[in-house]
C-alpha cells in the first residue's frame, strides 16, 4: 500500500520525516485491524515528496501544503468510522510533526483505489481476492 506524503519545502523538519511516515503507516494498519500483519506490513511502503516553495497552491495562491495520499485496494478505507478516524489522526500527526506551524486547514488526506488485479507484489499481479487471502493468512 503506497503512501505518499507531499509537503512544501520547509514545513516538515528532515529529522522527523521517517517517524512521520511510520506514524501515518501504523495508524493505517491499526485502524484496519492489521497491526503486525506479516503479509501486509512489509508491503506498506511510503515516500515523501518535497515540493519547492511557491510550487504548491491553496485558494489559487502559492501556499505551503501537506497532503497525505494513499493508494490502496478497494477494500481499504471502506468503513466510515475508519475514514473519519484516519483523517483526524493523519492530520494530527502531520500538524504535530510540522511543529504546529502548518495550519490544519492546509493539511489534506485522500485515498485512491487501485484497479482490481493490478497489485504487483513480488512480481505477481494480485487480485483483491488474492490479496485478501494472503493478508488473512499473514
Amino acid at each position: 500500500m503506497p503512501l505518499t506524503l507531499i509537503v512544501t519545502e520547509g514545513i516538515l523538519p528532515q529529522h522527523l520525516v521517517a517517524d512521520t511516515v511510520a506514524q501515518l503507516s501504523e495508524s493505517f494498519l491499526r485502524l484496519h485491524g492489521l497491526a503486525g500483519n506479516g503479509v501486509l506490513t512489509p508491503n506498506v511502503v511510503g515516500h515523501v515528496q518535497t515540493v519547492p516553495v511557491n510550487s504548491t497552491f491553496c485558494g489559487l495562491k502559492p501556499m505551503p501544503v501537506a497532503v497525505v495520499e494513499w493508494l490502496t485496494p478497494s477494500f481499504a478505507f471502506t468503513s466510515r468510522e475508519v475514514q473519519i478516524a484516519y483523517v483526524k489522526e493523519a492530520t494530527d500527526i502531520v500538524h504535530k510533526a510540522c511543529g504546529g506551524k502548518q495550519p490544519r486547514e492546509q493539511i489534506w488526506v485522500n485515498v485512491k483505489h487501485a484497479v482490481d488485479g493490478t497489485w504487483g507484489i513480488n512480481g505477481e499481479a494480485m487480485t483483491n481476492a488474492q490479496l485478501l487471502e494472503a493478508i488473512s493468512a499473514g
